[in-house]
């Protein structure tokens, strides 16, 4: 198994090509390279890539296709500012393109404004929190519906229910860490942040599949500061119709504080 850390360093730049990762199967989900890490990569590629980038701002996200585990991100500039860039990333595999990112990176300026409105989230601990990725059977076997890339993060469950119990609710609330210490970076912070299941898979009664389809997220900070390692998601479904979901998310850092916030569209075949 390949820590993400590991994979970031391994990566090596090729000329006329991009930036290459070899992606084991422990970050799969499915037929598919898990999104918060495809998207990780080619977050990855772009500062790998090009220099001088002020901080990360948001990002547009597009899941097109399957992947293979050696892959490579091609990025190219849209435009550059005094202050903000446009960048678009490709992440490419043997089969085609898999991921297609565009980043927004600006750099702070003088505001008269400078309040978040929004409250901050009730420090609670993880430790008192009850597992959310189900336990593996008496033979080590992984359960049902349980994506591979699961392995790589703890994850402990604060308000909801698990994927696929026939509950009531469409959101939940998970803390949510690297099990790589080392994983520390902006880039780390987009890997684990599509790591929760749908909104609305907790009201499935069995196990069906689902596939992200699309992604936006606007980052509120810079300051990604975390003592603990151990971020909050939470997901909240609009609707579920025709075979398409759609939710809000957001992440709150240790101490309570809001630092992202996105929206996602989702295939679901149940």
């Amino acid at each position: 198994m390949k820590f993400f850390s590991e994979l970031l360093q391994s990566s090596q730049f090729v000329e006329g090509v991009g930036q290459k990762y070899a992606v084991d199967a422990s970050w799969m989900q499915g037929r598919a390279i898990y999104g918060g890490l495809s998207t990780a990569l080619c977050l990855d590629g772009v500062l790998q890539q090009i220099e001088g980038l002020p901080p990360l701002r948001s990002a547009n996200v597009n899941f097109i296709g399957p992947a293979s585990e050696q892959v490579e991100v091609k990025c190219a500039v849209l435009r550059r500012g005094k202050s903000v860039a446009f960048v678009r990333a490709q992440l490419l595999g043997e089969q085609g393109l898999i991921n297609e990112s565009v980043f927004s990176f600006g750099a702070a300026r003088e505001s008269q404004l400078n309040e978040l409105f929004q409250e901050t989230k009730p420090v609670t601990k993880p430790s008192l929190a009850v597992d959310f990725i189900p336990q593996r059977g008496s033979a080590g076997e992984r359960p049902v519906g349980l994506p591979a890339f699961t392995q790589h993060f703890e994850v402990r469950l604060i308000k909801g229910s698990r994927p696929f119990s026939g509950a009531a609710e469409t959101s939940f609330e998970l803390w949510v860490k690297h099990k790589d210490a080392a994983a520390t970076s902006i880039s780390a912070l987009v890997a684990l942040a599509d790591m929760p299941p749908p909104a609305v898979v907790p009201i499935f009664k069995k196990f069906a599949p689902i596939s992200s389809m699309s992604w936006m997220f606007n980052l509120l900070t810079d300051d990604l500061e975390n003592d603990s390692g151990w971020w909050r998601l939470g997901m909240e479904a609009e609707h579920a119709k025709q075979g398409y979901s759609s939710q809000n998310m957001t992440i709150h850092n240790d101490r309570g504080e809001l630092v992202m916030v996105g929206r996602q569209n989702v295939a679901i075949f149940y």
